[in-house]
Formats: C-alpha cells, structure tokens, sequence
C-alpha cells in the first residue's frame, strides 16, 4: 500500500513524457548577403617600432590616394639620441623577459629584438631598450 502511491506518479510520469509533441513550427530564415571582404594569402609581416617613422594607421586597410597631392609634412619633433632612454631590467631565469622601467612589475616579451634596440612598453606607450 505505501509503494502504490509512488509508483502510480512514476507511471503516470512515464506516460506524459512518452505523449506525442506536435514538431515545431519550421520557419524560413533568410541567409545574410554580406558584402565580399577581401582576403590577403599573407599578413603584413609585424615592423619593429621606429619613434621617428610615419604613423601607420591600425584598424581599416589604407585608403588609397592620388599622386597630384602632396604628403603632409609632419611638425618637427624633438630628437632624442638613443642614450636618452632607460633600460629595460632583465628577469632572473627568463632571457627574453625584461621589466619596464616606466612600470615596475610588469613584463615585456623582447624576444627577438637585439641589444639596445629601441622597443615600446604597451602600458605606458614610451620607449625604452633592450639590455
């Protein structure tokens, strides 16, 4: 008598969840016309940075323009000889890692970059070098 209550809600349980569903509505989606995007066989190998080159625009590809207008000339900046800057202090046991000087506990992967080469910090957007 006590199982006869569980095993009534089991079976009645069993029975709705072998109750047919009518299938869902289909719909029609349309599929999206986008435009064709041009695609490159390789990227653009990365530059090293250079603080005194042109300014490369990051984000939509380069517009082109016409031959009969002249460059725009850039304002004159301050040279800075290359001793001007910090070096980057190694860490102990990682060659290629080196802290910023510009901020302290954060690391900058150099790999790559000869000795005094002038690179970038990504946090504070100054220059420092290798060591």
């Amino acid at each position: 008598m006590k199982f006869s209550l569980p095993i009534a809600l089991l079976a009645a349980f069993f029975l709705v969840s072998c109750a047919e569903e009518p299938p869902p509505p289909t719909t029609r989606h349309r599929t999206a016309n986008y435009p064709p995007t041009q695609t490159q066989e390789y990227p653009p190998p990365q530059q090293p940075y250079n603080p005194n080159g042109p300014v490369q625009p990051t984000g939509a590809p380069p517009a082109e323009t016409t031959a009969a207008s002249p460059p725009p000339t850039a304002a004159p900046t301050k040279k800075i000889a290359k001793g001007d800057y910090p070096y980057g202090i190694p860490v102990p046991g990682k060659p290629h890692l080196v802290e910023s000087p510009y901020s302290p506990g954060k690391y900058i992967d150099v790999e790559g970059f000869p000795p005094g080469t002038e690179v970038k910090d990504p946090y504070t957007d100054k220059i420092f070098l290798v060591p």
